[in-house]
């Protein structure tokens, strides 16, 4: 089907009229340069050229008499090949468009009478189905009778790359605030620690940063440590075996830990090192651990796995097997707005896991039966009245000095918030309602499946009447009032209106 209609131009009774019209086409505004020899250049157009010319200005473009009645047209683009342009024949320009566009329609009728130089208008026209068509329009005064040529272009590519736009600004926005955030969290790590830790350039193998346990161990007189390479900071003994293993991890190789002697103080430190790159260049992470004797000590695995449960990004709490807080990490404080950790010590879990009554019960009884619990979705309650949605895993330890259960409590609405939309969000199926058996009330069972069959129906009734939310309302029996309220609450449809 060819996308591109167009239905020639009356042709001119004569040449002259035929070289008045083409000179009737210049437009001189501010800060616009005009043809300086239209007729000599341009006066030999054929009517045929002249149609085909201000065809390809735009994506519509439409002939109009002293009265503004729409006598020919000419349409280009391929979307708007299918909207029925030949309806409008004979009929008045202005009973095409949304009642807000009509003074924009007089005004540029009347400016074009003129002859002044018009501006562009976005116009919105009442397209098939109801639906609004906006179009971008200029009206140029023919010099026929009072004849006018409104030539438009269609909005509908610009706003849709509008919308990519926001989109994509809003989610780098979003980035942007959690890299915020994640370096505000690692600068406190980094200050925090209580272990000497040294940001080293691989390739020189001077301090780039120090947290203020190396400031004052390294340079207990606060001097800056910045700068220095990190053998000057050692020992003569110690600096070959400190090259040695700078060396093996900036060439990839892993390297165990050496002991060295900081030359200032003499204290014997375990030096250890780890490759990271940034920004296209290679840095290592030493840590200095301070050593009893100057003997390095075998690291023991218990406090490894706690100082790893300790870092872990997911919560971690231990409780009673009255399900009362026994022990947390890091996380679960954060998660649960916590300051310090007294705060959430002898706590019940109760109050802050599962929907009241319902999931935590469904988790215990699990683990008394099987001993452990896999990516059981429910959700967190803060004390603030927040709730996150979140994957729970859980193990049961019966048999320990101290029977108690353990939870690893994963944030997931971050990610399901993120996830790009493909389109207008699914509705839930027959399927997803049956899972939840178990998990709430049949009351709230029956309240989603209420929902999901009135989100259908209206779905439905759009679809049928080609998004015409009044004939929807008067097929699904309801007030148009009615019908608004429902779309808002389901999130349904677009009820703003189209601006200028």
């Amino acid at each position: 089907m060819n996308s591109t209609v167009a239905v020639p131009l009356p042709p001119p009774a004569s040449a002259e009229r035929k070289s008045s019209a083409v000179m009737d086409l210049k437009l001189v505004s501010r800060g616009t340069t005009a043809f300086q020899h239209s007729e000599a250049m341009l006066g030999g157009l054929s009517s045929e050229v002249a149609a085909r010319l201000v065809a390809a200005a735009g994506d519509v473009a439409f002939v109009l008499d002293s009265d503004g009645i729409v006598r020919d047209f000419a349409v280009s683009g391929a979307e708007l090949a299918n909207d029925n342009f030949g309806d409008w024949l004979d009929q008045p320009w202005a009973s095409t468009v949304h009642v807000d566009s009509r003074n924009k329609v007089t005004e540029m009728l009347s400016e074009a009478a003129a002859n002044t130089a018009g501006r562009w208008r976005q116009i919105n026209h009442v397209g098939p189905g109801g639906q609004t068509l906006a179009l971008r329009y200029v009206a140029i005064n023919a010099g026929h009778d009072g004849r006018v040529i409104a030539i438009g272009r269609d909005l509908r590519s610009a706003a849709t790359m509008q919308q990519r736009l926001l989109q994509a600004q809003q989610s780098m926005e979003r980035d942007y605030v959690r890299l915020r955030q994640a370096e505000s969290r690692y600068r406190l790590l980094f200050d925090l620690a209580s272990e000497a830790v040294l940001i080293v350039d691989a390739s020189s193998s001077r301090l780039v940063e120090a947290n203020p346990a190396a400031q004052r161990l390294l340079a207990p007189g606060g001097e800056a440590l910045p700068g220095q390479p990190l053998v000057a900071l050692l020992a003569d003994a110690s600096r070959d075996a400190a090259v040695a293993l700078l060396g093996a991890v900036a060439s990839g190789s892993g390297a165990a830990p050496v002991a060295v002697t900081l030359a200032r103080v003499g204290m014997e430190c375990a030096l250890s090192a780890t490759l990271f790159r940034q920004e296209q260049a290679a840095y290592l992470l030493v840590r200095l651990a301070p050593s009893s004797a100057g003997v390095l000590t075998e690291a023991d695995p218990r406090q490894m796995l706690l100082d790893v449960v300790e870092r872990i990004p997911d919560a971690f709490v231990v409780t009673d097997e009255a399900l009362d807080i026994l022990a947390e990490n890091s996380a679960f404080l954060e998660l649960a707005h916590f300051a310090r950790r007294e705060q959430a010590r002898g706590q019940g879990l109760a109050q802050f896991l599962g929907r009241p009554g319902i999931d935590l019960g469904l988790i215990v009884a699990h683990l008394k039966e099987h001993g452990a619990v896999r990516n059981f979705a429910t959700v967190f309650r803060t004390p603030f009245d927040g709730e996150d949605e979140v994957e729970v895993s859980a193990v049961a330890v019966p048999n320990g000095e101290q029977p108690c259960y353990g939870f690893t409590i994963r944030n997931v609405g971050r990610r399901l918030r993120d996830a790009p939309a493909p389109g207008r969000e699914l509705p839930r199926s027959v399927e997803q309602l049956t899972e939840l058996v178990g998990r709430v009330s049949l009351k709230e069972i029956v309240r989603e499946s209420t929902d999901l069959i009135e989100r259908l129906c209206i779905e439905a009734a759009l679809t049928y009447t080609a998004d015409n939310r009044a004939s929807a309302a008067e097929i699904l029996g309801l007030s148009r009032q009615s019908l608004y309220s429902k779309l808002h609450r389901h999130g349904l449809g677009n009820l703003t209106g189209a601006e200028d």
